[in-house]
């Protein structure tokens, strides 16, 4: 397997899926994470594909202990003194120096929590089904020191017990639930495999443009209360057709953000988008206003 490698997404949904196919696991408030276990050491990969071993050396430290040739992927999480899961802790970690993030480790260690092996010492595991990865995932963990700060992610497949993460765990930074499909091999990017519902409030933001064509949207350019322009996730067909009604094109050249293209739009729309999805500049437009 090659660095950096590129990690699976979950497709934000209203509602979780049912079915005898599907495994439920706590969504944590923390930082995505790759942790390659090589035969020289241990490094640490972000999201983006950058290393971040040096804001993470605790979690590099206790990476040793797995065998070489393990790549997992997870969230680097840190609790406050009463318990609960703190992303601006994780952020602070992340965002500095290595020698203040070893300071910072000091006060206030990092865990790992694992949700997925990628590659496990006899090779690569992406191909098979995620089952198969879950049961290889807690066997390797198993084997580990009693105090390692690396942990599976707890996951069930029992629908009840789901919601009840759900419904009272969103105050320990428990943001929500991931679905995955017990079936599916680990695929980068969005393939409808892994579905995640999350505790968010909503806001109203201002549609700056489009992709796709007028009369069939695919995403919006939409500008947020703080001033960015942000994608959506892909519309449903539903509120693609009645957005669509609404859109006056700008003639001229289409603007850019992220790499991707879009025609922006003259007039004022607004849509209520999902507050919890536009901490990394991706939202979720729920409804025209």
């Amino acid at each position: 397997m090659d660095w950096p490698v590129s990690v699976a997404l979950a497709q934000s949904v209203p509602e979780l899926p049912t079915g005898a196919d599907w495994s439920y696991e706590m969504k944590l408030d923390g930082h995505r994470m790759i942790m390659w276990r090589t035969g020289d050491g241990v490094r640490l990969q972000a999201r983006s594909g950058r290393d971040v071993t040096a804001a993470w050396g605790d979690l590099a430290l206790a990476g040793h202990h797995l065998p070489a040739g393990t790549v997992l992927d997870g969230e680097a999480v840190i609790t406050t003194e009463d318990g609960r899961i703190s992303f601006e802790a994780a952020q602070a970690r992340a965002a500095s120096s290595p020698t203040r993030a070893h300071r910072l480790a000091a006060q206030r260690p990092a865990h790992y929590i694992a949700f997925d092996a990628l590659q496990l010492p006899s090779g690569d595991a992406r191909p098979r089904p995620y089952s198969e990865r879950r049961a290889a995932l807690l066997s390797l963990l198993a084997g580990l020191p009693a105090n390692t700060p690396i942990q599976a992610v707890s996951a069930t497949i029992d629908r009840d017990t789901t919601l009840t993460w759900y419904n009272t765990l969103h105050h320990q930074g428990i943001e929500g639930i991931v679905a995955k499909r017990t079936t599916s091999p680990y695929r980068a990017g969005r393939t409808g495999a892994w579905l995640k519902i999350r505790h968010a409030d909503t806001i109203d933001a201002t549609v700056a443009g489009f992709t796709g064509t007028a009369h069939q949207p695919r995403a919006l350019a939409v500008r947020l209360p703080d001033g960015r322009i942000a994608l959506s996730q892909r519309l449903t067909t539903a509120l693609a057709t009645r957005i669509a009604l609404r859109l006056v094109p700008q003639s001229g050249r289409a603007h850019t953000q992220d790499g991707d293209a879009y025609t922006p739009v003259s007039g004022e729309v607004v849509v209520e988008v999902v507050a919890g999805t536009t901490r990394h500049a991706v939202v979720t437009v729920v409804r025209l206003r």
